[in-house]
């Protein structure tokens, strides 16, 4: 006679129903359990990740004031940051057929943290991405330049997938933030056509497509005539002498950093 069986018959329906709750909050329970430990392993890892984005903001930030000091020209007019939602993971990692583990964020996903760089010119974006991919501590995993490759609906940005060293309190974690690097006039037409592509039921949706493409055209026509009148102004001016160059490193020890 086997377990079930023997339960049946001889131990009492009243009794047989406290085995069988006690067997169904026993599955709760555990279940329970992992649950916890998800959601504690999952605040973990968006901590990890916050952090990771601290560093790399970090960088550019002391990068910008090193520029500031040297060209009095801050190359960084923002910084944006942020941190993937939990249901846009899950989501991504289901449309992928990806495992819906901590494992398979890390390893399949590269846009968890994400920091925006938006510059006042073009050659800025290119002097801040070599002097940040210079770092010994920064490994460039990918490299996209929609600028000099624009998408076909016409955006343009400088993404990097880097790598970047996080020390805790008992570890080293290596953690991959998505930067995305552009000008001032790239971030607006990016934020607004954001907008536009999530409105539902929009007529004449081809005509709204072409004139983005265009206005797109537009400010990147615009972008390289700001930077050609700068580099024109900073040409005709006269060249500092000795003096005046001393004069100038003087002022700047008063000036705040």
């Amino acid at each position: 006679m086997d377990k079930k069986d023997f339960t049946t018959t001889f131990v009492p329906q009243d009794a047989q129903r406290f085995i069988k709750d006690k067997q169904l909050q026993e599955i709760i329970d555990r279940q329970a359990k992992r649950a916890i430990l998800s959601m504690a392993q999952v605040h973990e890892l968006e901590m990890r990740y916050t952090c990771a984005i601290k560093e790399v903001k970090t960088k550019f930030e002391v990068l910008s004031t090193e520029f500031n000091c040297q060209f009095k020209r801050n190359p960084i007019s923002y910084i944006n940051t942020r941190l993937k939602s939990r249901d846009s993971i899950f989501n991504k990692l289901s449309r992928k057929n990806l495992p819906l583990s901590i494992e398979s964020i890390e390893q399949n996903l590269s846009d968890i943290a994400g920091i925006r760089v938006v510059c006042s010119y073009i050659d800025d974006i290119y002097k801040l991405v070599d002097s940040f991919l210079m770092q010994d501590d920064i490994t460039l995993l990918e490299k996209k330049d929609y600028i000099e490759n624009p998408k076909p609906n016409g955006y343009r940005s400088l993404h990097l997938i880097v790598s970047v060293p996080v020390f805790f309190s008992d570890s080293k974690r290596d953690m991959k933030v998505e930067v995305q690097i552009r000008t001032i006039a790239m971030d607006f037409w990016a934020s607004l056509e954001h907008q536009m592509k999530y409105k539902k039921a929009i007529p004449d949706q081809e005509k709204i497509i072409a004139e983005l493409k265009r206005c797109a055209d537009v400010i990147s026509d615009t972008d390289k005539d700001m930077l050609a009148l700068r580099k024109h102004i900073e040409a005709v001016q006269d060249e500092p002498t000795e003096e005046e160059i001393l004069f100038e490193k003087l002022r700047q020890i008063n000036k705040p950093i």
